[in-house]
């Protein structure tokens, strides 16, 4: 397996201004743990522009092989936090292609892949991830969509957020994300085939993480699959029951499911 290693300093500016762009108190200073999932602030990958393809991501072809399908989608991933990565400190990323595959489905053809992602920190394995994604075919805009898991109304604790342009456009710039979804809308109604701007997947595990490291203490792993987009003129609900969480949409559709230990 061909490994990619970067090295970064965990700039507690950086994670400060993610603080702030979530609206969360208190700003991080040198020394002190990271939040979880903060981590994606940094390791950046800046290419120049014939470097990245359509949609503003880098090109495939490197890390993750090129199966001729245009459309990239997070759709989920898997955490296990040993140990926290600490604010102001030199942080390793080694990543590497655990598996890929194409399949046809009902609605095209379809890509998956799995990227691990390992992070040390002065000599130690602080967090191990995989990461899923998935490519698709363009949309045939004329068909029909399918439609949503419905989402669970039996939680114990929830909380309605709601996604501004700005909060979009400054997670996108945090964590160096050039989907064009999440800041172009043109591109996103008429290439894409989404009705709007769509609220990063990661974004909402980062929230769902956020609510469940408040709620139930410090977190060993944390595993999200993202079912439905969400669009950010839309108002979600954030859920939880127990160690299970998720993301309601407005129509009651399931957007996000996650579980927390």
């Amino acid at each position: 397996m061909n490994e990619i290693c970067k090295e970064d300093i965990m700039d507690p500016a950086r994670a400060a201004a993610l603080q702030i762009a979530l609206d969360q108190h208190g700003v991080l200073r040198a020394g002190e743990a990271l939040p979880p999932f903060f981590h994606q602030a940094y390791f950046w990958e800046p290419l120049p522009p014939d470097g990245l393809g359509r949609d503003g991501h880098p090109r495939v072809g490197d890390l993750i092989p090129d199966m001729g399908l245009p459309r990239r989608m997070w759709a989920g991933g898997r955490l296990h936090f040993h140990t926290p990565l600490r604010a102001g400190l030199v942080a390793e990323k080694r990543s590497v292609c655990e598996s890929f595959k194409r399949k046809e489905g009902r609605s095209g053809s379809l890509g998956f892949v799995t990227l691990r992602h390992d992070l040390y920190q002065a000599g130690a394995h602080c967090i191990s991830e995989w990461q899923d994604l998935v490519y698709r075919d363009d949309p045939d805009l004329a068909s029909p969509k399918s439609l949503p898991p419905v989402a669970r109304t039996d939680e114990k604790q929830a909380e309605a957020v709601t996604f501004s342009t700005t909060l979009l456009f400054r997670y996108s710039a945090l964590t160096f994300n050039g989907h064009r979804i999440h800041y172009d809308l043109e591109y996103a109604q008429s290439v894409e085939g989404y009705a709007g701007l769509v609220v990063h997947g990661p974004l909402l595990a980062q929230l769902l993480m956020l609510k469940a490291e408040r709620e139930l203490g410090p977190l060993t792993q944390f595993s999200f699959r993202a079912t439905a987009p969400l669009l950010h003129t839309e108002t979600a609900t954030l859920c939880r029951a127990g160690r299970d969480l998720w993301v309601r949409g407005p129509d009651g559709r399931l957007c996000m499911k996650a579980s927390a230990q």
